[in-house]
């Protein structure tokens, strides 16, 4: 179940940034570290990370995913905005 939520936060990585070489190394003890074998050479990318540690830093690490936004978020936004004056 530890190295599943690993994976998934890779898989997440590579669907944003476009690149499949990311992978989840796992060490004994629970730690992982994020390497990308891109250039054909495995570069590490962290140091080796506590499982939630991990995680978040591979959720934050590359381009993140844009917020999604229903129409009525966007208007009130806009209200707020002409509220404001702006």
């Amino acid at each position: 179940m530890r190295t599943t939520r690993a994976i998934h936060a890779v898989e997440r990585l590579k669907t944003r940034t476009g690149n499949p070489r990311f992978a989840a190394i796992s060490l004994s003890g629970g730690l992982f570290y994020l390497v990308d074998k891109s250039t054909g050479v495995d570069q590490k990318v962290s140091d080796p990370l506590t499982l939630d540690d991990f995680v978040k830093f591979v959720d934050a690490y590359g381009p993140q995913k844009p917020r999604k936004a229903s129409k009525l978020d966007i208007a009130f936004e806009a209200q707020i905005k002409k509220s404001k004056g702006g």
